[in-house]
């Protein structure tokens, strides 16, 4: 938080492995990426990008790709939902706050239809509902919004 202050959903190329945008810039699942990368040294990029090159037909096709760009696949939330499923990180979705631990990873709807990722964060609400931590279209921030939106999908990485 503090460094990602900008919400760009640019196609950017990227290196390979261990690509990143501009600390400066991402989206929702930028966040989870760089988290993911310095908290448990997993290159969502590499993973991702592997994983659809083995199983491209698992993967959504709503942008008519014909085969995995390891430019941007890790960097749209329907791939990431796929991928954590496929890695057997599914945890069920609830109302329950205590069901929603530190690192969990929620994907939600946004506005009409938009998909959205947060990482639950360590810090709580007076009621003690975690707070989360996403980009949500004006940086990186931490707020009380885990419960804002329809959730989709609960993670919980190993």
């Amino acid at each position: 938080m503090g460094k990602t202050v900008i919400y760009d959903p640019a196609y950017v190329r990227l290196a390979y492995p261990g690509g990143d945008v501009p600390i400066k810039k991402g989206v929702c699942t930028d966040v989870v990426i760089r988290a993911m990368r310095d908290a448990m040294n997993m290159d969502l990029q590499k993973l991702v990008h592997e994983d659809m090159k083995a199983s491209f037909h698992e993967y959504p096709t709503i942008w008519g790709l014909k085969k995995p760009d390891r430019n941007i696949d890790h960097r749209r939330v329907p791939n990431l939902k796929t991928y954590f499923r496929r890695q057997g990180y599914t945890v069920k979705v609830t109302a329950k706050k205590e069901d929603y631990f530190s690192g969990d990873i929620v994907t939600c709807t946004v506005g009409r239809n938009l998909a959205h990722i947060m990482i639950v964060s360590d810090k709580k609400c007076l009621d003690g509902t975690p707070l989360v931590i996403h980009n949500i279209g004006r940086g990186t921030v931490e707020e009380n919004r885990l419960f804002s939106f329809p959730i989709t999908g609960h993670y919980r990485i190993k």
